[in-house]
């Protein structure tokens, strides 16, 4: 204790004296530093490096509780959007072999998934992507530094390499973007000992064979859809609702298509513990909450989906009194993405009450960037941002929900369009369309500004990002019906919808 005592003793000298250096020479080693090598701490720190700022880039990433670990690039690029998005093109693929036999396509013998040559051919990909970060970097003058940073003072961060040894970097500014990682229920027997988080899917160099996803977010459904498409036996358990958060109704279409699609989906009901049985299998037993009854079954991978948190804890951010949401973890910042301490900023998914999406983080990295260094005043705009949940039958969606949109401006104030239709794709190979659906929310008076728009189909992500454009426009729905749609897409359908469901009439699509 004394020797540690001494230790603290030595280093509070260290610094004071390094402090006083450095306010008396009136210079830092950088002019901004940043913490988070994710999509947006790139963003930020090579934007700012093309603006003539000297930058530093300090990225480590803990290995999670199994183990996995990862390069450079944050959670999008090695265990998000990017691994997620590749697993479900490939469970798309397994279901056009299917659709490709009512189209000629002749196809001997029955068709079976792979999962370590997709497995391997993601990891590769993903690993391509970290080297090239490193190398963008690299031409971009910006140093990489593989340590983990915490913060000592406004322009003072303390790094820990992997080896123990420490190391003191100063900054005019430091932006913090270390993003958040899934979280394992605390108070479930068994469910950090054997089960596994979105951490350690994408890097399971063999297949998770019958799985159990517990969660309903878009991670769990994403995750849970691309497993069943590659023909794995999979179980969503849902403690209360899914996509909460979205349009409700429009989670209930994803759900619902999910259900036929083959992935069993277990209601109201939550895990009570996990066990491993000598066999190797993984016991649950869980409680459905409408009957109050016990359940039991095996499974060979359990996988957490039950939330995010802010990787906030390390930093030290109590200490130096920068303010944050005691309840989510998360910091508490201002529309210029400042905190409460000056000249320390932080953006992406560990703001508070920000969305946590890659475009965003990496807009917003990037509009800082430029306000640093004074040559712009431009703040990010958090309105109106799309997104896709890519399951199986994918759920893009730009603006409010109906539900958010009459909370908004009561149930009188608005005017809801919709319309199911049937992808051309769909009917040559049979495939179920009902719930294909189109949703546009207006305001009711004047001239019917657009609130909200939600599809549910195929390619629901490329089809929202246009119509994202229109948003920023002010579009309203009678610019919606002076646009000519695209023949024959899903997309020209949102164009065409006229049947409001204040009118009760039927609003399924009947030839062109």
């Amino acid at each position: 204790m004394a020797a540690l005592c001494r230790g603290r003793h030595r280093w509070k000298r260290i610094h004071s004296l390094f402090v006083l250096t450095r306010n008396l020479s009136g210079k830092y080693d950088y002019d901004l530093v940043v913490i988070g090598g994710g999509s947006g701490g790139l963003a930020c720190s090579k934007e700012a490096a093309q603006l003539g700022q000297k930058v530093a880039v300090l990225d480590y990433v803990e290995p999670s509780v199994k183990g996995t670990k990862w390069g450079l690039g944050g959670t999008c690029v090695n265990v998000g959007c990017i691994p997620k998005k590749l697993m479900h093109q490939a469970a798309l693929l397994g279901t056009a072999v299917k659709d490709a036999k009512k189209f000629g396509w002749q196809i001997p013998g029955p068709v079976c998934h792979d999962w370590a040559t997709m497995a391997d051919a993601v990891q590769n990909h993903v690993r391509s992507l970290n080297w090239g970060h490193r190398v963008q970097l690299q031409d971009k003058k910006v140093k990489y530094l593989n340590v983990k940073g915490s913060l000592v003072d406004e322009h003072t961060v303390k790094g820990l390499t992997k080896a123990g040894k420490e190391m003191v970097v100063t900054a005019k500014n430091i932006v913090i973007a270390t993003g958040g990682r899934p979280k394992y229920p605390t108070n479930i027997p068994g469910a950090m000992e054997h089960g596994i988080t979105s951490d350690d899917i994408f890097w399971l160099k063999k297949s998770p064979g019958k799985t159990l996803v517990v969660g309903a977010s878009y991670v769990a459904l994403e995750c849970a859809g691309f497993l069943t498409g590659i023909g794995l036996d999979t179980t969503v358990m849902v403690r209360s609702i899914a996509l909460r958060g979205f349009d409700q109704q429009m989670a209930g279409l994803v759900t619902d298509y999910m259900e036929t699609y083959g992935t069993k989906i277990a209601w109201k009901c939550f895990p009570k513990r996990v066990d491993k049985l000598s066999s190797g299998a993984l016991q649950v037993t869980w409680i459905d909450t409408q009957t109050g009854s016990e359940y039991k079954d095996t499974y060979d991978t359990v996988l957490w989906a039950v939330g995010r948190a802010p990787e906030t804890k390390a930093l030290g951010l109590d200490k130096l009194g920068v303010q944050v949401n005691k309840e989510t973890g998360k910091i508490v910042l201002g529309a210029d993405e400042s905190t409460s301490m000056p000249n320390i900023y932080a953006f992406g998914d560990i703001g508070e009450g920000r969305p946590e999406l890659t475009p965003t983080a990496i807009k917003a990295g990037k509009l800082l960037a430029h306000r640093l260094v004074g040559q712009s005043t431009e703040i990010m705009n958090y309105d109106n941002v799309p997104t896709t949940v890519f399951t199986p039958l994918e759920y893009g969606c730009v603006g409010l929900s109906e539900e958010e949109a009459e909370k908004r401006h009561g149930k009188d104030g608005i005017e809801v369009y919709h319309a199911f239709y049937k992808p051309l794709e769909f009917t040559v190979s049979e495939r179920n369309s009902s719930q294909c659906y189109i949703k546009v929310v207006c305001e009711r008076d004047g001239g019917q500004k657009i609130l909200g728009l939600h599809l549910t189909g195929p390619n629901a992500g490329e089809v929202t990002q246009g119509f994202a454009l229109g948003f920023q426009c002010g579009a309203t729905y009678s610019h919606l019906l002076q646009t000519v749609g695209i023949h024959p897409t899903c997309a020209e359908e949102v164009v065409k919808v006229h049947i409001t469901k204040r009118s009760g009439l039927d609003a399924t699509v009947t030839g062109c």
